[in-house]
Protein backbone atom coordinates (compact mmCIF):
# COMPACT_ATOMS: atom_id res chain seq x y z
CA UNK A 1 0.00 0.00 0.00
CA UNK A 2 1.31 3.67 -1.22
CA UNK A 3 1.74 5.81 1.58
CA UNK A 4 -0.89 8.02 0.26
CA UNK A 5 -3.69 5.40 0.69
CA UNK A 6 -5.51 5.40 3.85
CA UNK A 7 -4.94 1.91 5.43
CA UNK A 8 -7.57 -0.16 6.50
CA UNK A 9 -8.49 -0.19 9.92
CA UNK A 10 -8.79 -3.63 11.54
CA UNK A 11 -12.86 -2.62 12.43
CA UNK A 12 -13.48 -3.13 8.84
CA UNK A 13 -11.14 -6.26 8.42
CA UNK A 14 -12.59 -7.70 11.18
CA UNK A 15 -16.36 -6.91 10.36
CA UNK A 16 -15.38 -8.13 6.65
CA UNK A 17 -14.61 -11.30 7.63
CA UNK A 18 -17.37 -11.57 10.28
CA UNK A 19 -19.89 -11.42 7.07
CA UNK A 20 -18.38 -13.74 5.01
CA UNK A 21 -18.18 -16.63 8.01
CA UNK A 22 -21.14 -16.10 9.45
CA UNK A 23 -22.97 -15.84 5.85
CA UNK A 24 -21.39 -19.02 4.92
CA UNK A 25 -22.64 -20.93 8.37
CA UNK A 26 -25.99 -19.59 7.90
CA UNK A 27 -26.59 -21.36 4.27
CA UNK A 28 -24.91 -24.21 5.62
CA UNK A 29 -27.33 -24.36 8.71
CA UNK A 30 -30.50 -23.79 5.75
CA UNK A 31 -29.41 -26.54 3.71
CA UNK A 32 -29.87 -28.81 7.01
CA UNK A 33 -33.00 -26.93 7.96
CA UNK A 34 -34.49 -27.79 4.08
CA UNK A 35 -33.45 -30.97 4.66
CA UNK A 36 -35.02 -31.89 7.66
CA UNK A 37 -38.31 -29.84 6.74
CA UNK A 38 -39.95 -33.78 5.57
CA UNK A 39 -39.01 -35.50 8.83
CA UNK A 40 -41.13 -36.90 11.40
CA UNK A 41 -39.51 -34.44 14.26
CA UNK A 42 -40.04 -31.43 12.47
CA UNK A 43 -43.59 -32.03 11.77
CA UNK A 44 -44.18 -33.43 15.41
CA UNK A 45 -42.78 -29.63 16.66
CA UNK A 46 -44.63 -28.00 13.72
CA UNK A 47 -47.99 -29.13 14.81
CA UNK A 48 -46.60 -28.32 18.99
CA UNK A 49 -46.29 -24.90 17.80
CA UNK A 50 -49.52 -24.57 16.19
CA UNK A 51 -51.26 -26.36 18.82
CA UNK A 52 -50.70 -23.51 21.08
CA UNK A 53 -50.62 -19.35 20.76
CA UNK A 54 -48.82 -17.24 19.10
CA UNK A 55 -49.30 -20.65 16.51
CA UNK A 56 -52.54 -21.08 16.89
CA UNK A 57 -53.05 -17.59 15.91
CA UNK A 58 -51.99 -18.04 12.61
CA UNK A 59 -54.37 -20.15 11.01
CA UNK A 60 -52.78 -21.79 8.61
CA UNK A 61 -51.86 -26.22 8.70
CA UNK A 62 -48.65 -28.33 9.11
CA UNK A 63 -48.14 -28.32 5.43
CA UNK A 64 -48.66 -24.37 4.87
CA UNK A 65 -46.27 -23.63 8.08
CA UNK A 66 -43.60 -26.08 6.62
CA UNK A 67 -44.30 -24.38 3.18
CA UNK A 68 -43.81 -21.18 5.09
CA UNK A 69 -40.06 -22.77 6.99
CA UNK A 70 -38.82 -23.25 3.33
CA UNK A 71 -39.45 -20.17 1.59
CA UNK A 72 -38.39 -18.13 4.45
CA UNK A 73 -35.36 -20.05 4.35
CA UNK A 74 -34.78 -19.94 1.06
CA UNK A 75 -34.79 -16.04 1.34
CA UNK A 76 -31.81 -16.38 4.20
CA UNK A 77 -29.43 -18.19 1.86
CA UNK A 78 -29.78 -15.79 -0.62
CA UNK A 79 -29.15 -13.07 1.40
CA UNK A 80 -26.36 -14.55 3.66
CA UNK A 81 -24.39 -15.75 -0.20
CA UNK A 82 -24.87 -11.94 -1.07
CA UNK A 83 -23.52 -10.97 1.87
CA UNK A 84 -20.68 -13.44 1.60
CA UNK A 85 -19.67 -11.48 -1.92
CA UNK A 86 -19.98 -7.94 -0.38
CA UNK A 87 -17.92 -8.42 2.52
CA UNK A 88 -15.45 -9.81 0.21
CA UNK A 89 -16.01 -6.48 -1.91
CA UNK A 90 -16.13 -4.33 1.43
CA UNK A 91 -12.51 -5.22 2.00
CA UNK A 92 -11.70 -3.73 -1.45
CA UNK A 93 -13.22 -0.48 -0.37
CA UNK A 94 -16.83 -0.50 -2.09
CA UNK A 95 -19.12 2.05 -0.73
CA UNK A 96 -22.03 0.28 -2.74
CA UNK A 97 -21.15 -2.90 -1.14
CA UNK A 98 -20.88 -1.36 2.15
CA UNK A 99 -24.50 0.22 0.90
CA UNK A 100 -26.24 -3.20 -0.22
CA UNK A 101 -24.99 -5.09 3.11
CA UNK A 102 -26.60 -2.35 5.13
CA UNK A 103 -30.03 -3.03 2.86
CA UNK A 104 -29.85 -7.17 3.00
CA UNK A 105 -29.06 -7.40 7.24
CA UNK A 106 -32.66 -6.63 7.63
CA UNK A 107 -34.15 -9.27 6.01
CA UNK A 108 -31.21 -11.68 6.66
CA UNK A 109 -31.98 -10.86 10.36
CA UNK A 110 -35.59 -11.22 10.40
CA UNK A 111 -35.09 -14.62 7.85
CA UNK A 112 -32.23 -16.06 9.59
CA UNK A 113 -34.31 -16.59 12.56
CA UNK A 114 -35.29 -19.51 11.25
CA UNK A 115 -32.13 -21.16 11.10
CA UNK A 116 -29.87 -19.78 13.43
CA UNK A 117 -30.86 -16.29 15.09
CA UNK A 118 -27.22 -15.68 16.85
CA UNK A 119 -25.00 -16.30 13.35
CA UNK A 120 -27.63 -14.22 11.50
CA UNK A 121 -27.27 -11.31 14.29
CA UNK A 122 -23.33 -11.43 13.79
CA UNK A 123 -23.96 -10.61 10.23
CA UNK A 124 -26.40 -7.65 11.12
CA UNK A 125 -24.39 -6.51 13.63
CA UNK A 126 -21.09 -6.24 11.31
CA UNK A 127 -22.72 -4.67 8.77
CA UNK A 128 -23.65 -2.19 11.02
CA UNK A 129 -20.00 -2.04 12.55
CA UNK A 130 -18.97 -0.09 9.05
CA UNK A 131 -21.01 2.44 9.55
CA UNK A 132 -18.96 3.55 12.61
CA UNK A 133 -15.87 5.50 13.40
CA UNK A 134 -12.78 4.45 11.79
CA UNK A 135 -14.49 2.42 9.19
CA UNK A 136 -16.63 5.60 8.02
CA UNK A 137 -13.93 7.37 7.57
CA UNK A 138 -11.76 4.77 5.59
CA UNK A 139 -14.64 4.31 3.00
CA UNK A 140 -15.01 8.29 2.54
CA UNK A 141 -11.10 8.29 2.17
CA UNK A 142 -10.20 10.71 5.20
CA UNK A 143 -8.34 7.91 7.24
CA UNK A 144 -5.07 9.33 7.90
CA UNK A 145 -2.19 7.73 5.87
CA UNK A 146 0.41 6.20 6.49
CA UNK A 147 3.55 8.90 6.77
CA UNK A 148 6.96 8.08 4.69
CA UNK A 149 9.97 7.65 6.45
CA UNK A 150 12.25 10.62 6.57
CA UNK A 151 14.79 10.16 4.48
CA UNK A 152 18.37 11.08 5.10
CA UNK A 153 20.28 14.02 3.93
CA UNK A 154 23.17 13.93 2.85
CA UNK A 155 25.93 15.66 3.86
CA UNK A 156 27.49 18.04 1.88
CA UNK A 157 30.93 18.66 1.61
CA UNK A 158 32.75 21.89 2.76
CA UNK A 159 33.45 24.38 0.28
CA UNK A 160 36.95 26.53 0.01
CA UNK A 161 35.67 29.95 0.09
CA UNK A 162 36.38 31.68 -3.44
CA UNK A 163 39.58 33.46 -4.15
CA UNK A 164 38.87 36.94 -4.42
CA UNK A 165 40.34 38.67 -8.40
CA UNK A 166 43.13 40.39 -8.39
CA UNK A 167 43.21 43.46 -9.20
CA UNK A 168 44.24 43.13 -12.96
CA UNK A 169 41.77 40.81 -13.95
CA UNK A 170 38.39 42.34 -14.15
CA UNK A 171 34.82 40.74 -13.14
CA UNK A 172 33.62 40.24 -16.81
CA UNK A 173 36.41 37.06 -17.22
CA UNK A 174 35.04 34.92 -14.64
CA UNK A 175 31.32 33.96 -15.75
CA UNK A 176 29.37 32.87 -13.05
CA UNK A 177 29.73 29.46 -11.83
CA UNK A 178 26.38 28.84 -12.03
CA UNK A 179 23.69 29.88 -14.71
CA UNK A 180 20.12 28.99 -14.94
CA UNK A 181 19.61 26.76 -17.63
CA UNK A 182 16.38 27.76 -19.67
CA UNK A 183 14.46 25.40 -21.89
CA UNK A 184 13.28 26.88 -25.39
CA UNK A 185 9.52 26.30 -25.83
CA UNK A 186 10.45 24.47 -29.44
CA UNK A 187 12.22 21.91 -27.00
CA UNK A 188 9.36 20.56 -25.21
CA UNK A 189 8.24 17.48 -25.27
CA UNK A 190 4.73 16.63 -24.84
CA UNK A 191 4.12 14.33 -21.77
CA UNK A 192 2.75 11.20 -22.55
CA UNK A 193 -0.32 9.87 -20.67
CA UNK A 194 -1.75 6.95 -19.80
CA UNK A 195 -1.98 4.35 -22.67
CA UNK A 196 -5.97 4.19 -23.45
CA UNK A 197 -7.33 0.63 -23.32
CA UNK A 198 -9.63 -0.67 -26.06
CA UNK A 199 -12.04 -3.10 -25.99
CA UNK A 200 -9.15 -5.78 -26.88
CA UNK A 201 -7.88 -5.18 -23.45
CA UNK A 202 -10.48 -6.85 -21.58
CA UNK A 203 -9.54 -9.32 -19.38
CA UNK A 204 -10.69 -12.80 -20.72
CA UNK A 205 -12.20 -13.72 -16.92
CA UNK A 206 -14.86 -10.89 -17.66
CA UNK A 207 -15.43 -11.45 -21.08
CA UNK A 208 -15.97 -15.53 -19.84
CA UNK A 209 -18.38 -14.29 -17.15
CA UNK A 210 -20.42 -11.82 -19.33
CA UNK A 211 -20.96 -15.26 -22.25
CA UNK A 212 -21.75 -17.45 -19.71
CA UNK A 213 -24.26 -15.03 -17.81
CA UNK A 214 -25.66 -14.72 -21.30
CA UNK A 215 -26.07 -18.34 -22.21
CA UNK A 216 -27.18 -19.63 -19.11
CA UNK A 217 -30.04 -16.74 -18.62
CA UNK A 218 -31.03 -16.91 -21.81
CA UNK A 219 -31.73 -20.72 -21.64
CA UNK A 220 -33.32 -20.76 -18.93
CA UNK A 221 -35.57 -17.67 -20.05
CA UNK A 222 -36.08 -19.85 -22.94
CA UNK A 223 -37.42 -22.99 -21.26
CA UNK A 224 -39.50 -21.09 -19.14
CA UNK A 225 -41.40 -19.25 -21.47
CA UNK A 226 -41.77 -22.65 -23.49
CA UNK A 227 -42.96 -23.70 -20.03
CA UNK A 228 -45.33 -21.16 -19.89
CA UNK A 229 -46.74 -21.96 -23.26
CA UNK A 230 -47.34 -25.43 -22.65
CA UNK A 231 -49.33 -24.37 -19.58
CA UNK A 232 -51.39 -21.61 -21.25
CA UNK A 233 -52.11 -24.46 -24.26
CA UNK A 234 -52.64 -27.55 -22.72
CA UNK A 235 -51.86 -27.86 -19.15
CA UNK A 236 -53.08 -31.36 -18.24
CA UNK A 237 -49.73 -32.99 -18.89
CA UNK A 238 -47.70 -30.93 -16.40
CA UNK A 239 -50.88 -31.20 -13.87
CA UNK A 240 -51.13 -35.04 -14.05
CA UNK A 241 -46.98 -35.01 -12.86
CA UNK A 242 -47.75 -32.37 -10.19
CA UNK A 243 -50.83 -34.55 -8.46
CA UNK A 244 -48.57 -37.31 -9.17
CA UNK A 245 -45.61 -36.09 -7.07
CA UNK A 246 -47.79 -33.84 -4.50
CA UNK A 247 -51.22 -35.79 -4.07
CA UNK A 248 -52.11 -33.81 -1.25
CA UNK A 249 -52.08 -30.29 -3.11
CA UNK A 250 -56.00 -30.94 -3.09
CA UNK A 251 -56.80 -31.49 0.45
CA UNK A 252 -54.64 -28.46 0.96
CA UNK A 253 -56.98 -26.16 -0.97
CA UNK A 254 -54.89 -25.90 -3.75
CA UNK A 255 -56.50 -26.00 -7.17
CA UNK A 256 -55.68 -26.13 -10.46
CA UNK A 257 -56.16 -22.77 -11.46
CA UNK A 258 -54.30 -21.46 -8.72
CA UNK A 259 -51.17 -23.74 -9.57
CA UNK A 260 -51.61 -22.41 -13.08
CA UNK A 261 -51.56 -19.01 -12.00
CA UNK A 262 -48.50 -19.41 -9.61
CA UNK A 263 -46.75 -21.49 -12.05
CA UNK A 264 -47.36 -18.43 -14.34
CA UNK A 265 -46.11 -15.85 -11.72
CA UNK A 266 -43.23 -17.39 -10.85
CA UNK A 267 -41.82 -17.80 -14.49
CA UNK A 268 -42.34 -13.96 -15.11
CA UNK A 269 -40.19 -12.89 -12.07
CA UNK A 270 -37.46 -15.45 -13.36
CA UNK A 271 -37.60 -14.49 -16.74
CA UNK A 272 -37.62 -10.62 -15.63
CA UNK A 273 -34.44 -11.71 -13.31
CA UNK A 274 -32.80 -13.39 -16.46
CA UNK A 275 -33.38 -10.53 -18.44
CA UNK A 276 -31.51 -7.82 -15.62
CA UNK A 277 -28.98 -10.39 -15.89
CA UNK A 278 -27.92 -10.12 -19.20
CA UNK A 279 -28.44 -6.13 -19.34
CA UNK A 280 -25.77 -6.07 -16.57
CA UNK A 281 -23.50 -8.57 -17.98
CA UNK A 282 -23.71 -5.69 -21.07
CA UNK A 283 -22.67 -3.34 -18.45
CA UNK A 284 -19.82 -5.39 -17.16
CA UNK A 285 -18.58 -6.06 -20.65
CA UNK A 286 -18.33 -1.86 -20.92
CA UNK A 287 -16.73 -1.88 -18.22
CA UNK A 288 -19.17 -0.30 -15.63
CA UNK A 289 -17.94 -1.18 -11.94
CA UNK A 290 -21.18 -0.84 -10.28
CA UNK A 291 -22.98 -3.88 -12.98
CA UNK A 292 -20.21 -6.03 -12.01
CA UNK A 293 -20.97 -5.80 -7.96
CA UNK A 294 -24.54 -6.18 -8.83
CA UNK A 295 -23.89 -8.96 -11.19
CA UNK A 296 -21.71 -11.02 -8.71
CA UNK A 297 -24.99 -10.57 -6.22
CA UNK A 298 -27.05 -11.63 -8.58
CA UNK A 299 -25.14 -15.06 -9.81
CA UNK A 300 -24.54 -15.58 -5.95
CA UNK A 301 -27.95 -15.60 -5.14
CA UNK A 302 -29.12 -17.53 -7.99
CA UNK A 303 -26.12 -20.56 -6.92
CA UNK A 304 -27.75 -20.57 -3.64
CA UNK A 305 -31.30 -20.76 -4.48
CA UNK A 306 -30.21 -23.21 -7.57
CA UNK A 307 -28.30 -25.23 -4.39
CA UNK A 308 -31.40 -25.22 -2.55
CA UNK A 309 -33.92 -26.50 -5.04
CA UNK A 310 -31.62 -29.35 -6.08
CA UNK A 311 -31.47 -30.53 -2.47
CA UNK A 312 -34.84 -30.43 -2.91
CA UNK A 313 -34.37 -32.89 -5.92
CA UNK A 314 -34.51 -30.07 -8.69
CA UNK A 315 -32.00 -32.02 -11.05
CA UNK A 316 -32.57 -29.80 -13.99
CA UNK A 317 -30.64 -26.93 -11.73
CA UNK A 318 -27.35 -28.06 -11.85
CA UNK A 319 -26.50 -26.02 -15.33
CA UNK A 320 -27.65 -22.71 -13.90
CA UNK A 321 -26.04 -23.38 -10.68
CA UNK A 322 -22.96 -24.69 -12.06
CA UNK A 323 -23.22 -21.16 -14.50
CA UNK A 324 -23.81 -19.24 -11.80
CA UNK A 325 -20.84 -20.40 -9.61
CA UNK A 326 -18.86 -19.73 -12.79
CA UNK A 327 -19.29 -16.08 -13.31
CA UNK A 328 -19.10 -15.62 -9.16
CA UNK A 329 -15.39 -17.51 -9.60
CA UNK A 330 -14.54 -15.61 -12.73
CA UNK A 331 -15.49 -12.23 -12.45
CA UNK A 332 -13.40 -12.75 -8.22
CA UNK A 333 -10.41 -13.33 -10.22
CA UNK A 334 -7.30 -11.06 -9.61
CA UNK A 335 -6.98 -10.04 -12.94
CA UNK A 336 -10.40 -9.01 -13.12
CA UNK A 337 -11.10 -6.41 -10.79
CA UNK A 338 -8.31 -3.91 -11.02
CA UNK A 339 -9.37 -3.74 -14.83
CA UNK A 340 -13.02 -1.99 -13.37
CA UNK A 341 -10.91 0.36 -11.35
CA UNK A 342 -7.99 1.49 -13.30
CA UNK A 343 -9.39 3.27 -16.33
CA UNK A 344 -12.95 5.27 -17.38
CA UNK A 345 -15.60 2.80 -18.74
CA UNK A 346 -15.10 2.24 -22.23
CA UNK A 347 -17.14 3.52 -24.84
Amino acid sequence: MSPSTPTRPRQVTLAAWLIMAGSAIVVGMVFDRIGALHTLETRESVERFLAEPPGADLGIGVDGAITALRVVSMVAAGCATAAAILGYQVLRRSRSARLALTVLAVPLFLSGMVTGGFVSSVVAASAVMLWLQPSRSWFEGNAPAVPAPPAARPVAPPVAPPAAPSSSESPAQHPPAHQPWTQQPWTQQPVAGPPTRSAADRPRPVVAACALTWLSSGLVALGLLLTAVVLAVDPDPLLDEVHRQRPDLTEQGVSDGMLIGVSLAMSAVIVLWCVAAGVLAALVYRRVGWARVVLLVSAGVSAALCLVGLVAGGFLLVVPLVAAVGTVLLLVRPDAAPWFQSRPPLT
